[in-house]
């Protein structure tokens, strides 16, 4: 009888594992895959909406993230430091944050200074999160063929020399 609640409590833990890990984008888009082009509103004035495709014939750093997710976001923030001084790589930063404010406040206290920085306020439920599977970046040639997917800074601190 005593192995019986035991059996229950491995049981429910494994139940609830599976659950957590169901709900993770796995897969998603590699390297020497085109990047899905896409188009994503501005929401500040003077900014007007931003397409992927109007980048071609540039490099391009796209990277997803959100406030609450901390491993994305200090990714984010390592990458556009990593940015400051380069003019050969475009960075495109893309938050599935659903409240505008609570943006707004990460990327000012974050300092994130990249011109197209962007929010997703459908969050997770976007057709982009989904099409692009997560938090997480990639490096586009000119081409928009996906060169390098979730880079360091180091990385691509390398990257920005080779091509430039």
């Amino acid at each position: 009888m005593k192995y019986v609640k035991w059996i229950f409590v491995v049981l429910l833990i494994c139940s609830l594992t599976a659950f957590v890990e169901k709900d993770k984008p796995t897969g998603g888009l590699s390297e020497g895959d085109v990047a899905p082009d896409f188009k994503i509103e501005s929401t500040s004035d003077g900014q007007s909406a931003f397409k992927l495709g109007n980048l071609k014939g540039k490099y391009v750093l796209l990277s997803f993230w959100a406030s609450y997710d901390a491993q994305s976001r200090m990714q984010n923030v390592s990458l556009s430091n990593a940015l400051r001084s380069s003019h050969n790589v475009v960075m495109v930063s893309i938050s599935f944050d659903e409240y505008q404010s609570i943006f707004e406040e990460t990327v000012r206290k974050d300092q994130i200074v990249t011109p197209t920085c962007f929010v997703e306020t459908e969050g997770e439920d976007s057709g982009l999160f989904k099409k692009y599977r997560g938090f997480t970046n990639y490096l586009l040639d000119g081409n928009g063929v996906i060169i390098a997917k979730n880079i360091s800074a180091a990385d691509l601190s390398a990257y920005v020399k080779e091509i430039g």
